[in-house]
């Protein structure tokens, strides 16, 4: 069945229209899996039993008429987002075998919708990495050129998509994590603002930034699913009561008069000059769309990498204490109780995890807590007043998603500090608290760069409007790896 690099719109038609059926739909990725992932090491698990039977029900919605846009389509799912009696690993040795007794919400979503789950995506050691290398399980490639990385932490996810291993995916985005990989390979990637997805069934990194994000080869796929997944959830008290639908209809109007902001502030020393011609010629893309494009300031965004490591690493260290190796998952035997902790939480966790611990536990220890972590909530609030006051002035901001284009495997691993700098153009979103997009915009180096859309807290419908137009005004996103 010749179905490659489709949009999930064109597909759901083709399902309706008969042409073929969901069960032939996702055999055809499961037979891509076989052949392709080996080299590409996107998937940690694969549901193939599972997913045919999902696709088989998926056939008897289409045939009685009750079928929705997302039924039959076959997605990969992030693997620290939780599917009822399947593996969930968060990337991690401590989770070795641990089978979920519960669904995400995100993913009771989707199986209302009638979704199909292919299997779960590599992924950073519990979200914490910008390059997919930070795990003793699968390390992912990036299918544009498999030397380099597929960016992190959801670059199982990125990679499945872009290398048509999936129609679409679910990731994580806590400081950069879905929008960052998307860029390096090549794909739409689109961050929620906080409060508009839930967190419920979602293994917790920093539980103030953590949201649940599709990843696909459109924006308006990109809609489909956020609209399937956001909304209240009585188990989550973060998610917005008021959480209305974006209206796919509206991506189709003209931005014409639309202020969309600059930041000088995202054009720094260092960034690689082929990403920054590319930002500007997306501008002026959006000038002969109609709309104003003007140069703004945020002052603050400086701060945010320093604001973004103070808040994560506190949050992690406590998230991180429920693996102790008594519960679930690694552990290890031992005369006391406190080496069982000592011992499997040395074995069971990575070198990545053990430093954001660390840092953590020594920013909310006496004496240090005020002057590091609240200091750090007063800045976050801040940017927060920040962004709240620019998005009076504009209705969308535009800059690049990340500095530079994937990098090598290794070339980073062994430095943090660079590796951090990997999200100094994502960040400021999460800690902002507000949506961000990013979309194809072009090729440095015959490898992608994203360019990144934010609009205002729970402004996703200008948010999709204006990268949809962008999107459409341009064949970026049209683009595959040759595999």
């Amino acid at each position: 069945m010749a179905h490659e690099f489709q949009t999930i719109s064109a597909t759901s038609k083709a399902l309706h229209a008969k042409e073929f059926s969901a069960r032939e739909l996702t055999q055809s990725y499961l037979d891509r899996i076989d052949s392709r992932d080996k080299e590409i090491q996107s998937y940690l698990d694969v549901f193939h039993t599972q997913a045919l039977a999902a696709a088989d029900a998926a056939d008897k919605k289409l045939a009685d008429g009750t079928a929705g846009t997302l039924t039959g389509m076959p997605l990969g799912i992030k693997d620290i987002i939780m599917i009822e009696g399947e593996t969930c690993t968060a990337g991690s040795k401590i989770l070795e075998g641990y089978q979920a007794t519960y669904d995400a919400h995100v993913i009771s979503q989707l199986k209302h919708s009638g979704s199909v789950f292919l299997g779960k995506t590599s992924l950073d050691e519990f979200a914490m990495g910008s390059s997919n290398e930070n795990t003793e399980l699968k390390q992912a490639r990036n299918p544009w050129d498999t030397t380099r990385v597929p960016g992190g932490s959801s670059g199982g996810s990125a990679a499945a998509v872009a290398a048509d291993l999936c129609i679409a995916a679910l990731g994580t985005d806590t400081g950069g994590s879905v929008r960052q990989p998307a860029a390096f390979c090549g794909v739409v990637g689109m961050k929620p603002t906080y409060g508009r997805v839930s967190r419920h069934g979602v293994m917790a990194m920093t539980s103030s930034l953590d949201q649940v994000g599709p990843l696909t080869r459109s924006v308006e796929d990109a809609t489909l699913l956020f609209n399937t997944i956001a909304g209240h959830d009585t188990h989550d008290a973060t998610t917005r009561v008021t959480n209305p639908s974006v209206d796919i209809q509206k991506l189709a109007q003209p931005i014409k008069g639309m202020k969309i902001g600059l930041p000088k502030e995202f054009f720094v020393e260092g960034m690689d000059p082929q990403i920054r011609k590319l930002v500007e010629d997306a501008a002026d893309q959006l000038r002969a769309l109609g709309a104003e494009v003007i140069e703004v300031s945020l002052s603050l965004t400086q701060y945010a990498l320093a604001v973004y490591q103070l808040t994560a690493t506190s949050e992690i260290s406590s998230n991180m204490a429920r693996y102790d190796g008594m519960r679930y998952g690694h552990s290890v035997e031992a005369e006391r109780l406190i080496d069982v902790y000592r011992q499997s939480r040395a074995e069971g966790f990575g070198s990545e995890v053990k430093r954001r611990i660390m840092l953590g536990t020594f920013a909310l220890s006496a004496g240090y807590h005020d002057q590091y972590y609240v200091q750090a909530q007063k800045v976050r609030t801040l940017i927060q007043k920040e962004y709240t006051d620019i998005f009076k002035k504009v209705d969308c901001l535009i800059g690049p998603t990340t500095p530079s284009v994937a990098f090598v495997h290794g070339e980073k691993f062994n430095d943090p500090l660079l590796m951090y700098l990997s999200d100094i153009y994502t960040v400021p979103a999460n800690i902002g608290g507000i949506c961000a997009i990013s979309v194809p915009g072009g090729y440095a180096g015959g490898l992608p760069v994203g360019v990144q859309f934010m609009a205002g807290a729970f402004a996703e419908q200008t948010l999709f409007q204006v990268a949809h137009q962008y999107e459409q005004a341009t064949t970026w996103h049209t683009m595959h790896p040759d595999l």
